[in-house]
């Protein structure tokens, strides 16, 4: 196998949906030519193009690769829920780590409508969802309301959490409150203003103990990346550019994410861990190595489970770790310096590889007023119910 490195990053600002007068191709299009142009190489050397989205028909990968060139290169439809961006990426590492390509352009995008998600991507019926197995387990243990499922079953889980360790409101809205406040020296998040722990307890409860400062909003956007060869970086002359991908790991759902009946597990707390622990292995780093994290904070209980799922803490500890400062600036690690996607946004498609730029930035130094002094190890965690998690090291050489 061979080493693979991200040497162009690029991304839209994340909007609103319908806020802007835009197609997913001309988002692609702006994230892709920013990619490029990071790594100074031109679309005719891309040999290959996985891009994920969620909410688009067939083909709108090819639709929207073509804004950069009709070459006649593969284009592969990714569609992986939440953790699609991520999904690209990996098929991209393989690629090159596989000695198949030398430049592979990973991308993903999202046009999506406003309002909740529904009971999985398609906002189908539960019954023929592909995510109906999760919610069963959510309802004959919780029941089910007239709440956003999505939030529900994360909702549920911050129950359970609280019930079973002790956890606090106050300690799930200090989630909300350090993404936010991390989002103001972002340009590209959809959200830039900072709340106090008082203001997110204070903000529109969606299913409690959940307020809306603690829910992703649904976003449009799209993130680039370019994924390269050892020889490739060499051939270009582009070791100032490079990012290795160090190690990379996708698990999806076992008997432990249903055998409890508990939403922690159900939302994929178990599958985390596991993606975690591949990827310490195999890159031969812990987490005491990492220095910036952008974790998947779809909802702020999320990043708690994810804090336990990677060994930041142990079992129950993790409110305690976000209300002692561990997560933030000054602190042990620096968790979604970008907002991550309670404040940044969380366009479906997009958000794995958003996280990729984030690190990748971060790693190179240039992220500006978001920067994490002396960072040289970064990780991704990505995840999407029905379930796929995929933990991303970046490692700065």
């Amino acid at each position: 196998m061979g080493k693979a490195y991200i040497v162009g990053v690029g991304m839209t600002k994340f909007e609103k949906p319908e806020s802007r007068d835009w197609q997913y191709w001309d988002m692609v299009k702006e994230a892709g030519t920013k990619a490029l142009d990071d790594a100074g190489i031109a679309y005719e050397d891309v040999e290959q193009v996985p891009v994920g989205y969620c909410f688009q028909p067939s083909t709108a990968g090819q639709r929207a690769v073509y804004e950069l060139g009709l070459t006649g290169v593969p284009v592969y439809n990714v569609n992986n829920n939440c953790a699609t961006g991520s999904s690209a990426l990996m098929m991209a590492r393989q690629f090159v780590e596989g000695g198949l390509n030398d430049c592979v352009l990973a991308l993903g995008f999202e046009k999506m409508q406003r309002g909740a998600l529904g009971g999985g991507a398609d906002g189908g019926d539960f019954k023929t969802s592909p995510v109906a197995r999760h919610y069963g387990i959510m309802a004959a243990k919780h029941g089910f309301e007239m709440s956003p499922p999505t939030a529900q079953i994360f909702g549920d889980a911050a129950r359970e959490h609280m019930e079973k360790y002790g956890t606090t409101e106050a300690q799930l809205a200090a989630v909300g409150a350090k993404n936010h406040r991390h989002s103001v020296n972002n340009p590209y998040a959809q959200f830039q203003d900072a709340y106090t722990v008082e203001e997110v307890l204070a903000a529109k409860t969606i299913h409690s103990p959940l307020t809306k400062l603690q829910c992703s909003p649904t976003s449009d956007g799209a993130a680039a990346a370019v994924v390269v060869s050892e020889r490739f970086v060499e051939r270009h002359d582009l070791g100032d550019k490079a990012v290795e991908i160090a190690a990379q790991a996708m698990t999806t759902d076992t008997g432990e994410s249903f055998a409890s009946g508990s939403c922690i597990d159900v939302v994929g707390q178990p599958m985390s861990r596991a993606a975690g622990e591949l990827v310490f292995q195999s890159s031969g780093l812990g987490i005491e190595d990492v220095d910036v994290i952008e974790l998947h904070d779809c909802f702020s209980i999320n990043e708690l489970l994810t804090y336990e799922a990677l060994g930041m803490c142990g079992p129950g500890e993790s409110g305690k770790l976000v209300e002692d400062g561990a997560t933030t600036y000054g602190g042990r690690w620096v968790v979604n310096p970008s907002g991550g996607l309670i404040s940044k946004g969380h366009p479906l498609g997009a958000t794995g590889i958003a996280q990729a730029a984030e690190l990748t930035w971060q790693l190179r130094g240039e992220a500006g007023a978001r920067q994490v002094a002396g960072a040289r190890v970064g990780l991704a965690h990505n995840i999407g119910l029905g379930g796929a998690a995929v933990v991303t090291m970046l490692r700065r050489s």
